[in-house]
């Protein structure tokens, strides 16, 4: 692991917790969900002709990580309706990178060694501990359910992206098609809730914009870093977004226990260390 590509999936760790962060405290997720999704279509639509598409080997992996998606902007919307950030954000993402790794084994042949497993493992546990209850939300099971649910959908986007971009042979073309893709989540969320848009503050409407266009961002990054790393190193990494935003929790939203929950931040970033080391 070079230390270009660390920083680079450290930065799109940090700009994935950033987007959560902005439909959490949004005043109606739903519609802000929309116009992130909007906000990932306009930025590919202007690089598209640049970029040029992906060999159509690719086409059934974006079909289908869109299809995908559509299920973690639904869950994801749950999630965030029961529960706190410095929660539903850790389980969500620590419990991909067993189901990434794990799938990566099965489908690519990427053996890790004892060292990244243990790192992975680490990960987890933090995970563990938020959805036992020691964050002081372990009761709220419709939260860990979905928080749950969030996460198998970004174990399976991850899986079928990492894949596409490989058959892709325009690494560019693969992401810009991916976002424009987005049209059809945006053009869904937006058109059946109209009266709610037209209500729906400008201020709101370009923080989601903002937020597609930071999440597109963010998702870019680490479909370049799996084209140079093994998936489940990529991301298990990615999960260090999971301190971010326990911190942008309990600072920003005023979250608690906060011991508790950046304690188990603490130990995925344990594991984050170990796999940061792997070689």
């Amino acid at each position: 692991m070079t230390p270009s590509l660390l920083l680079i999936i450290l930065s799109a760790a940090f700009l994935h917790a950033l987007w959560n962060a902005i439909v959490k405290g949004a005043p109606d997720r739903t519609l802000v969900l929309g116009f992130i999704a909007l906000g990932h279509v306009v930025p590919a639509l202007f690089v598209l002709p640049f970029t040029g598409l992906p060999a159509p080997a690719s086409y059934p992996f974006i079909i289908g990580s869109t299809v995908v998606h559509w299920g973690y902007y639904w869950f994801l919307h749950i999630a965030y309706r029961t529960g706190d950030l410095s929660v539903v954000y850790p389980i969500s993402r620590g419990i991909t990178p067993v189901l990434v790794t794990t799938g990566a084994v099965v489908f690519a042949g990427e053996y890790l060694p004892f060292e990244a497993w243990m790192g992975i493992l680490l990960i987890s546990a933090g995970i563990a501990y938020l959805s036992l209850g020691g964050a002081g939300q372990g009761k709220n099971l419709s939260a860990i359910a979905a928080a749950l649910a969030t996460g198998a959908m970004i174990a399976s986007y991850s899986l079928i992206d990492g894949f596409g971009i490989r058959l892709s042979q325009n690494n560019l073309g693969y992401i810009a098609v991916l976002f424009v893709a987005e049209i059809f989540v945006a053009v869904f969320v937006l058109t059946t809730r109209w009266e709610r848009v037209h209500r729906l503050a400008p201020r709101h409407v370009l923080t989601g914009l903002a937020g597609g266009v930071i999440s597109g961002l963010a998702y870019a990054l680490v479909l370049y870093a799996k084209t140079l790393a093994p998936l489940g190193i990529v991301s298990a990494l990615r999960e260090s977004s999971v301190i971010f935003a326990a911190l942008i929790g309990v600072m920003w939203f005023g979250e608690g226990p906060k011991s508790n929950r950046l304690l188990a931040a603490s130990i995925v970033a344990v594991g984050i260390v170990v796999l940061a080391f792997y070689k």
